[in-house]
């Protein structure tokens, strides 16, 4: 059976724990990509984690490049090219200078992979993840953003800090826009079946909401860059859902026309993932409060979308 071929536009710290990710997950052969300026670094650390397959036993070709032919023929693209957060940055100061990269890259993996899904996690992710579709012209169901796994794994990391309890027992639901305008769900969150509210005072849990929506800023302050760990592992759970086709149920940056009254944008909604990538959008019930957060999170990706078209005419 042929194996599948994964591509990780962009060799910076997120495609390489990308690259970490998969690798050692065995779900693939690995390719990733940065710019020709910096293919001796990209090379460089695919080597060094290629020589890591006999100590940590996985089994993968891993390649770094900068030439897009070899990404050709890719099953999943992953694209995480763009310029970090600094401190005292929002995610949306980056949006013109990522636009510009996600555009090319968008581009050029239409014409080496155009059957692929593509997975974007450069930021801001609701614009990217338009700029992509617009750029390569694919499916909808081809194009999806990684926001909402790592939102979600922020906030169940966060109750079971707080509960003292395993984190694989926590289930949780986010919706909405990336980061400050995610939309909580503690009606939809639980510890082993438990609802959570029964478990912690909605300050508490509200704590946590909170802290996981300002995660990424938490980071770029301490560290003074952007987060790439769980970052790289909430997408690497995604590609492995493509990939395998698990039909797991996800939240992702999603196209939703009808669904959740967005009216053609991508946003974070809970969605099938399998080998036909965003198979489908599951719409859950909200009721007055949620549906007004989640009125205002698609507002602003709305208005990131209105900035994209008015800077990047081709793109509208």
């Amino acid at each position: 059976m042929r194996r599948a071929k994964i591509s990780i536009i962009g060799g910076g710290n997120v495609g390489a724990s990308c690259a970490l990710w998969a690798a050692s997950k065995e779900l693939g052969d690995i390719i990733v990509l940065d710019i020709p300026e910096a293919q001796g670094m990209v090379k460089g650390k695919m080597l060094d984690l290629a020589e890591c397959g006999p100590v940590e036993r996985f089994d993968a070709n891993v390649l770094g490049t900068a030439n897009y032919a070899d990404t050709a023929g890719s099953d999943v693209v992953i694209v995480s090219a763009g310029i970090p957060r600094k401190p005292g940055m929002s995610r949306d100061d980056l949006i013109a200078t990522n636009v510009k990269i996600v555009k090319s890259v968008a581009e050029q993996v239409a014409a080496h992979s155009p059957e692929a899904v593509m997975i974007v996690v450069s930021n801001p992710l609701d614009a990217m993840v338009y700029t992509a579709w617009k750029a390569s012209g694919f499916e909808t169901n081809h194009i999806v953003g990684q926001a909402g796994c790592l939102d979600v794994a922020r906030f169940r990391t966060f109750l079971a800090m707080e509960l003292g309890v395993s984190v694989e027992d926590i289930q949780a639901l986010l919706l909405g826009g990336h980061g400050d305008d995610m939309v909580p769900l503690p009606r939809y969150t639980s510890v082993h079946g438990i609802p959570v509210s029964q478990l912690l005072s909605a300050d508490k849990i509200d704590a946590c909401v909170q802290r996981a929506k300002a995660g990424g800023g938490e980071i770029v302050k301490l560290m003074g860059t952007s987060a790439y760990y769980a970052p790289a592992s909430g997408t690497i759970m995604m590609a492995e859902a493509i990939i395998k086709d698990k039909k797991r149920i996800l939240p992702c940056a999603a196209y939703c026309e009808r669904e959740y009254g967005v009216g053609g944008y991508f946003v974070g909604v809970p969605c099938v993932l399998g080998s036909g990538g965003v198979e489908k959008v599951i719409e859950v019930d909200l009721n007055a409060d949620e549906r007004t957060l989640m009125d205002e999170s698609i507002s602003h990706v709305k208005d990131l979308v209105k900035t994209v078209r008015e800077t990047f005419p081709e793109l509208a």
